[in-house]
């Protein structure tokens, strides 16, 4: 029986697919194996300039994915057509070429650059076909020196680079697939996150960050229930917003929804306002006067400002919130009512009880089911958002043709504190809707309290003329560049002015004309 004997060449080509198998198996970033692959048969095979060129789907032409031997400049110019010179000529035909000697062959175009003088070398270029399926997608070549001429070994390599561009080409189309399915899980998730975004938008309530997230998810949570709800923030927050969407989002929408602002009347007129009052209960009481409880009655019943109340009207609410019962002021009838209580308040009710100043057992049974309003530097990726949202509305109704906000305006808008949160981010946009004479927002539409912002500028006297000029001049090169998409030089000209001036003034004001060039979709 014959035995087969492997030959130290063979055992040699056996040991690199190895290597380059394991790597290869074992990677999920397509360039970084492929390096190392290139790398790998340069040290064991002494195959210099592995390239692998691959078809780009949008170009047609071939560029080279890979060449760890071949510098950027090197890379850039090594683009083919299909059929050009002994890469595109293996593309085109699906069959592998060797070339004895470089120099000698005038279909080796040597765009690269990267083996200097032709003339003084005796390399030969081997080239191989990579195949997906039936289909060639690229090409494998590599530069080898063979001292004694072409021989039996440069069929062996040949072979060898087959067998290594069959691995490739599965590599590579196990990463793709793998990349597509994240690339698609990916979209699935945002997807399925604009779909929550879209249920979560609760009538005018406008966000979508984390915070605002999780105010939507406690409405959800609490809005068919009968539960009395707290609304907890600071002055300007949306607490009203939230009370509307609790009312019309619940079973209880076909009945009224009645507000009571307790800070806006004094206690005498706010337990009338509140229970109602009987003829003649009081000086000027000419008639029966039905209470908001009983006006309510079967819908919700929102008490602006709670913790503004004096102790005496706590008292009696106390024992609605309880009880759902009350009595009219001059009647000692008890009347029940069928109403969902929403409170709200932006004091500190906790420190409120501690001071004695708010009843504790009123504050645990109004403080049932809370729900905290986020100030707006909290949830700032709103910012922008709200922003459009208000120049919409009221470039419409006033009747103004106004596109956009611009980039300086808007880097003011983002870094500024908001005392007055999403009420004063209304009015400001309010106001600049009314001065804007043009189709954009900019930075001098918006009012002085945005001006003086110490993140807009750190100049001691923020109001100073050349802080403003600054804002404009920034603000009018932009509105340049996005004009024109980036080009300095036509940016130069739509501005009436020098390329040296508009390149000055970029790196003055740190300008990235590069993410002009392409228009957002």
């Amino acid at each position: 029986m014959k035995s087969n004997n492997i030959t130290p060449e063979q055992l040699e080509d056996l040991s690199c697919l190895y290597e380059i198998t394991k790597n290869l198996a074992s990677s999920i970033d397509l360039k970084k194996c492929l390096s190392e692959t290139m790398e790998t048969i340069g040290s064991m095979k002494n195959m210099a300039n592995g390239t692998v060129t691959i078809i780009n789907p949008l170009t047609g032409r071939l560029e080279i994915e890979v060449a760890p031997d071949i510098n950027a400049e090197g890379r850039k110019r090594g683009k083919y057509q299909i059929g050009e010179g002994i890469t595109g000529r293996v593309v085109a035909s699906g069959e592998p070429i060797i070339v004895p000697h470089i120099a000698e062959e005038p279909m080796f175009l040597n765009k690269t650059r990267s083996r200097g003088d032709l003339n003084n070398q005796s390399r030969s270029f081997l080239c191989v076909p990579i195949r997906d399926g039936k289909q060639v997608i690229g090409a494998l070549s590599v530069d080898r020196n063979y001292k004694n001429g072409i021989t039996d070994q440069a069929d062996m390599d040949l072979r060898f680079l087959t067998v290594l561009s069959s691995l490739i080409a599965q590599t590579t189309h196990r990463i793709q697939t793998v990349n597509q399915e994240q690339e698609e899980l990916r979209y699935e998730n945002l997807k399925l996150k604009r779909e929550l975004s879209e249920k979560n938008k609760i009538n005018d309530i406008q966000g979508k960050s984390s915070k605002m997230q999780e105010v939507y998810e406690m409405i959800y949570r609490v809005v068919d229930s009968n539960a009395t709800v707290l609304l907890r923030g600071e002055s300007g927050t949306g607490k009203t917003l939230v009370a509307k969407a609790l009312h019309y989002n619940s079973k209880r929408k076909h009945k009224p929804f009645i507000v009571v602002n307790c800070s806006a009347l004094p206690e005498t007129l706010l337990e009338s306002e509140l229970f109602g009052h009987e003829k003649g209960a009081f000086t000027g009481a000419t008639e029966r006067k039905a209470g908001r409880f009983e006006l309510a009655e079967g819908g919700t019943l929102f008490l602006d400002e709670i913790g503004e109340i004096t102790h005496a009207v706590q008292v009696k609410l106390l024992n609605v919130v309880q009880e759902r019962s009350f009595q009219r002021l001059g009647s000692a009838k008890s009347i029940t009512c069928d109403v969902r209580l929403v409170a709200a308040t932006n004091r500190d009710l906790e420190k409120a009880v501690q001071d004695k100043c708010f009843r504790e057992d009123l504050y645990y049974r109004l403080n049932v089911f809370p729900v905290y309003m986020p100030p707006l530097r909290e949830r700032r990726t709103d910012i922008l958002l709200l922003a459009e949202y208000f120049l919409e509305k009221y470039a419409k109704e006033n009747a103004k043709d106004i596109q956009r906000i611009s980039t300086p305006a808007i880097d003011m808008l983002i870094q500024y504190h908001w005392p007055g949160n999403v009420r004063e981010l209304q009015n400001c946009m309010e106001r600049a809707t009314l001065i804007c004479d043009n189709d954009t927002i900019k930075s001098n539409h918006l009012p002085p309290t945005l001006q003086t912002s110490d993140s807009i500028t750190s100049d001691k006297n923020p109001l100073s003329l050349s802080a403003a000029v600054e804002n404009f001049e920034k603000d009018i090169i932009i509105d340049g560049l996005k004009k024109n998409r980036g080009n300095q030089t036509q940016t130069a000209k739509f501005l009436d002015t020098s390329l040296r001036i508009i390149n000055y003034k970029i790196h003055q004001y740190n300008i990235d004309p590069k993410t002009f060039k392409i228009e957002k979709l």
